[in-house]
């Protein structure tokens, strides 16, 4: 009965469109693209990487910058930034960043928010292209995100919108692991958890800036777990479903 638990809530932390939904609908996507997805989902193994050791996981720290917050209503991504953290520790030369192509008109506050301007987004390239050259970055590795719903929605929508494929990687939300570490603690932004944690808050609402901040705690926390009797992923979302 534990286990069949775990398995449910687990589920709701994969980064994939329920399987009920796919149809083989090519529609207008590059040959190529399709070719590489397919690859891609034949190497995931979502579930083995719930027992690697937290210190010995590969992960993909992401961000996005986004027009608001709901992609069914018209939002889109703006802007993918992405950094690399291998046997715990970041990797500052391994980063990933994109604008991508937006012909709309942005609104003040957006602006404001991300310093991103119209002008900015006309010359990047198309979303299709800005998602494969995103996943060819990621290949295998767990992605991770700060109150990851907002990415995975996104993803999800575009995954499908650009491709007609389900999204399959697995996403881990540090701001439900990071409550392992600080339960009595009303943090929620990722300034608090900085602020918390003494980091320096720098590129605030950029999305490499973003992805590099949350690089950082992930290498602090996955330390505080392991105190905390939290090694792996499957220990993590043991706790959280104790919490």
């Amino acid at each position: 009965m534990k286990d069949n638990l775990l398995f449910q809530f687990v589920k709701q932390f994969r980064g994939k469109i329920s399987s009920n939904i796919y149809t083989p609908l090519i529609g207008k996507a590059d040959p190529k693209h399709l070719a590489f997805l397919r690859n891609l989902e034949k190497e995931l193994e979502t579930e083995k990487s719930l027992y690697i050791p937290l210190h010995e996981l590969n992960v993909v720290v992401f961000d996005f910058e986004t027009t608001g917050f709901y992609p069914g209503r018209g939002d889109q991504i703006l802007s993918i930034g992405a950094v690399k953290c291998k046997n715990g520790k970041m990797c500052d030369g391994e980063t990933f960043y994109s604008l991508v192509h937006n012909n709309g008109i942005l609104s003040p506050d957006i602006k404001t928010l991300t310093g991103l301007h119209e002008s900015d987004l006309q010359a990047a390239p198309d979303l299709s292209e800005v998602l494969i050259s995103f996943y060819q970055f990621v290949q295998s590795d767990t992605l991770v995100a700060h109150h990851a719903s907002h990415e995975k929605q996104f993803l999800q929508h575009a995954n499908w919108k650009a491709f007609k494929k389900p999204y399959q990687h697995r996403i881990v939300d540090t701001s439900l692991v990071f409550n392992i570490v600080v339960p009595d603690k009303n943090i929620v932004s990722l300034d608090d958890y900085c602020t918390l944690s003494g980091l320096g808050i720098r590129n605030r609402h950029h999305a490499l800036g973003d992805a590099i901040m949350t690089a950082e705690l992930w290498e602090l926390y996955i330390k505080k777990l392991s105190n905390e009797g939290c090694c792996s992923l499957k220990d993590v979302y043991e706790r959280i479903a104790r919490l």
